[in-house]
């Protein structure tokens, strides 16, 4: 009988994710053949998956409401993966079929087929390696599309600022940016990070954080304003954008990751009269509030030009479930470059 290895949600965090709040364990019994499945349900044998910041939210007590639902104490965290079906008591699969939907962070994950979001074996599906689409056509990617696309509407020639712009989403936001015509600046955590963002993606311009003024390096580097922010930190960065934002300038915001692991009072904005000043649009935002209206015409933008050699996507892979707590406080950290993932068979 083949072993089931879990990852468990173990405990709360207090400030940042720690080692002890997973748990990786084995079922060394597990009996595929055995298992009771309810009709419309599938067993998928899981192969990789998707770390992601927004999983941080997820981590918090069962009463606290957001738009997620929290993770359960003591069951498997779960998320967007790809994996192969083993068994099937659906109509819709069969067993081989090569399936992405948001399953359990288990080596076995059973399944309604209601979970299922797309079957990459299916014949109208292009043939790509299978974590493609927990990344460069995934949620990442759609995130950055919404955002910059739908909610920024860029106009050819202006300036677009991307914070976090070596992570799964800005490394995308700033490749579309150049490919929409617009100037792109990045921040990052790291010097590598900088180099990689204009010499491989092709940023015009791009700033480590930790090195150098937030304000004094977009003041440098955006002498013309900013058009557009897509923001993914937060805090200390949004307030030094805000004096800098052009009339009628977009701020999409897919994420505050700098305040993630906040324990005490929130980072203080001191700029929000910029807002009225400038007329600047901010504008929260669910990738989920898209699907129907954008996500097919997403994925034709990125089969017209986020498949060819110019266009650079960076995963950070981890090996084996046993490195998915490392490989999710790494994350955290800031220490991936692009999406990271973690294959697990």
């Amino acid at each position: 009988m083949p072993n089931n290895t879990r990852v468990l949600f173990n405990s709360i965090p207090v400030g940042a994710p720690k080692p002890s709040d997973f748990s990786v364990v084995t079922d060394p019994s597990f009996d595929v053949a055995a298992v009771d499945l309810p009709g419309g349900s599938i067993i998928v044998k899981v192969s990789w998956l998707s770390l992601d910041p927004y999983m941080r939210g997820r981590m918090r007590p069962a009463g606290t409401k957001s738009y997620s639902a929290p993770f359960e104490l003591g069951k498997p965290f779960n998320g967007h993966a790809v994996g192969t079906v083993v068994r099937s008591a659906s109509a819709k699969y069969v067993e081989g079929d090569i399936v992405l939907g948001m399953f359990s962070w288990s080596s076995y994950a059973i399944v309604n087929e209601a979970y299922v979001t797309r079957k990459l074996n299916a014949p109208d599906t292009p043939k790509l390696p299978a974590e493609t689409w927990l990344g460069l056509l995934g949620m990442p990617s759609f995130t950055a599309y919404a955002g910059l696309v739908v909610l920024g509407k860029p106009k050819e020639g202006e300036t677009l600022f991307v914070s976090a712009a070596a992570g799964a989403v800005g490394q995308v936001v700033g490749q579309m940016g150049k490919r929409l015509g617009l100037r792109v600046v990045g921040s990052c955590g790291s010097d590598a990070k900088v180099d990689h963002l204009v010499s491989n993606l092709g940023f015009d311009a791009a700033f480590n954080y930790n090195k150098h003024s937030i304000k004094d390096k977009l003041a440098e580097l955006c002498p013309n304003g900013i058009d557009i922010y897509f923001e993914n930190v937060g805090g200390e960065t949004l307030d030094a954008v805000l004096p800098l934002m052009n009339v009628h300038g977009r701020i999409p915001v897919c994420g505050m990751i700098s305040q993630y692991n906040a324990t005490g009072t929130a980072y203080g904005i001191t700029n929000l009269m910029q807002i009225i000043s400038k007329r600047v649009t901010i504008q929260g935002f669910l990738v989920s509030d898209f699907y129907a209206e954008h996500h097919e015409a997403f994925l034709q933008w990125m089969f017209a030009h986020g498949l060819d050699d110019k266009f650079v996507y960076e995963q950070t892979v981890a090996e084996g479930f046993d490195s998915v707590p490392a490989a999710f406080i790494g994350m955290m950290e800031g220490k991936n470059v692009g999406k990271q993932l973690v294959k697990v068979e």
